[in-house]
């Protein structure tokens, strides 16, 4: 008989926690940059409080992010960050459904899978739970 290798829960709660320790540290570290840049073009302008400036236009698509970021614009990358670290907790309950699957907790999987549905619906039509 070959030896097959079982994971057990603990391993999967391992692979998960590192999961969101990894996309918080990385998100961090994109907005650190982003902020570093942002700070190091704009730090010497003077701020009229009178005229409010809204948010660019380029960081409110993901194609508009995608080129602000190849731009070099500090925004943007801030903006990354940000996606990034609300993609996270998506990319944990994508592992988490994974690792029922592999356990063969069936009732568990659908659960996560509507759950990621809900919040992937949410995220697109832009409208709460």
């Amino acid at each position: 008989m070959a030896n097959q290798t079982k994971f057990k829960d603990t391993d999967i709660e391992a692979l998960i926690g590192w999961v969101l320790r990894i996309g918080v540290f990385v998100s961090m570290i994109v907005v650190f940059i982003g902020g570093v840049i942002y700070l190091s073009r704009h730090s010497t302008e003077h701020i009229d409080y009178h005229d409010f400036k809204g948010v660019p236009d380029f960081v409110h698509t993901l194609p508009g992010i995608f080129h602000g970021i190849l731009a070099g614009r500090g925004r943007a990358i801030i903006q990354a960050g940000i996606i990034l670290l609300i993609a996270t907790p998506v990319v944990r309950i994508i592992f988490s459904a994974i690792g029922f699957i592999i356990e063969k907790d069936y009732l568990y999987v659908g659960i996560t899978l509507l759950v990621l549905c809900i919040i992937i619906t949410g995220m697109l039509t832009g409208h709460g739970g």
